[in-house]
């Protein structure tokens, strides 16, 4: 499936790293959403992409959007990876590829390891409404997206 811009977001539960049930719903009405489809825990790319929206946080937050890193990772590891590197934002588990393959962010096989069904690095900006304002599936694990488009659009949301 492929997420276009200005389609309605598709809804998801899932876990987080501190085994609490997130739902994309959560947020309407109330906040914007930026999700973060990432490949796995504890790889080089990464983290220096979740340190760097760690470390920029408060322009997240000045524009009224709550930050969510999916990964199929489980929520045990995704524990230990939030812990180390101090995120302060959730890390939500996809360990069984559900949303990652919804929003078209999952690879049929991660070519570096052979590994199978890996999300894509993906982002997705979605207003308050639950309308999708930013789409940006990325072919390459080792590419981030484009932040600087990303908070532009959440500049103007804001």
């Amino acid at each position: 499936m492929s997420i276009q811009i200005g389609q309605k977001a598709p809804d998801f539960s899932l876990f987080s790293s501190d085994k609490t049930k997130i739902s994309l719903s959560d947020y309407a009405g109330k906040q914007n959403v930026l999700i973060l489809f990432f490949p796995q825990a504890f790889t080089g790319v990464c983290t220096k992409e979740l340190c760097a929206v760690r470390d920029d946080i408060a322009r997240y937050n000045q524009a009224n959007a709550q930050v969510l890193g999916i990964s199929v990772d489980s929520v045990f590891t995704l524990a230990k990876f939030k812990e180390e590197q101090q995120y302060n934002f959730p890390l939500l588990s996809d360990f069984n590829k559900e949303i990652s393959e919804l929003y078209g962010s999952i690879y049929a096989s991660f070519t570096d390891m052979g590994m199978k069904g890996v999300s894509k690095r993906s982002a997705f900006v979605i207003d308050k409404q639950g309308v999708i304002q930013y789409a940006e599936v990325l072919e390459s694990a080792g590419e981030v997206p484009n932040f600087a488009a990303i908070n532009e659009v959440l500049a103007r949301l804001a």
